[in-house]
């Protein structure tokens, strides 16, 4: 089972290649992909389009694609030769202060929901606000609410602060769906140790991610994955690692929306430059370098995709 909690999923940059990219990694052995769907900078009105222009798509592709609704539906879809499909949203603006539609979003397939993009939002901060500030008490019941539908509380992106208080709060496993190490990689959008240890104590699992601004040596090679996952499983253990691979199908595309963002991304990040990131096709070689190094088939499977399901099992509804 093999399983990506993060794959950048819009308008932007050539459809043709986005939607090549769900082929790649179904014929890559892929069993599950999280879409973005939404985001700090899409209001609820424009979401809930996207979103069901989307869920259009995929139900009139059913023979290739299924929309997941609970962690089983994910072998099923497996073993009918589908690639299951889930959402998320990348901030929380589409929620726009009605915890309502928290449980609405929840419906329409989002699993789960980081709490800030890089910037304050009315929620949390990110993890490029100087403030570095604790969740508002909107972000507080925010969580809560998340806790009781079934939603998986996300933290990638999102400061120290914000990302701590949300595993105080969160009654259930609180995840970074795709976010690597600072030990390996000083970069804002790279976890701390105290992050790390916070995660591990909820519970959660961190996606690696495949970026390769966010990697040592800014590579992202499957050796270096295979670096980053050897890392985590170190200082976090074998239970807490997971993909989130935050494949971008279309870099130049991507770059033009970067310009666009204004403060979201800072110069000093890094992120103004063409962007490099590891492809579905490499996951097969990450396991296999991974058994090179001594881990077992078990420990592999957990990586792959089994700590995520694990997940999934405990907190959807």
């Amino acid at each position: 089972m093999i399983i990506d909690m993060t794959m950048p999923w819009a308008d932007w940059g050539k459809q043709a290649l986005k939607r090549a990219a769900l082929e790649r990694m179904a014929t890559s052995g892929y069993s599950f992909v999280s879409l973005t769907v939404g985001a700090d900078d899409t209001p609820m009105a424009e979401t809930l389009r996207f979103i069901a222009k989307e869920r259009r798509f995929f139900a009139a592709n059913s023979d290739r694609y299924q929309v997941v609704e609970t962690a089983g539906d994910i072998p099923a879809a497996k073993a009918a030769g589908k690639l299951a499909i889930g959402f998320h949203f990348q901030g929380t603006r589409p929620v726009e202060k009605d915890l309502g539609l928290v449980e609405v979003y929840y419906r329409l397939g989002i699993r789960h929901m980081l709490l800030a993009y890089n910037q304050r939002n009315f929620a949390a901060d990110g993890c490029h606000e100087p403030a570095d500030a604790r969740l508002s008490g909107f972000g507080v019941a925010l969580v809560r609410e998340m806790n009781r539908v079934g939603m998986l509380v996300d933290c990638s992106h999102t400061g120290i602060a914000s990302s701590l208080h949300a595993m105080e709060v969160s009654s259930t496993p609180v995840i970074f769906s795709h976010s690597n190490a600072k030990a390996l990689r000083e970069h804002p959008r790279n976890l701390t140790k105290e992050q790390i240890d916070g995660c591990v104590a909820s519970g959660g699992v961190i996606g690696v991610n495949g970026m390769a601004l966010l990697l040592r040596g800014q590579r992202c090679d499957s050796e270096t994955l295979a670096e980053q996952v050897e890392h985590y499983a170190e200082v976090a253990g074998i239970d807490h690692v997971g993909l989130g691979l935050d494949y971008v199908y279309d870099s130049p595309g991507l770059s033009q929306w970067i310009e666009e963002q204004g403060d979201a991304f800072p110069s000093e990040g890094g992120y103004h430059q063409l962007q490099e990131f590891a492809e579905p096709e490499q996951v097969p070689e990450l396991a296999a370098i991974l058994r090179k190094r001594g881990f077992d088939e078990t420990a592999v499977a957990k990586v792959l995709g089994g700590n995520w399901f694990r997940l999934f099992q405990q907190v959807w509804k």
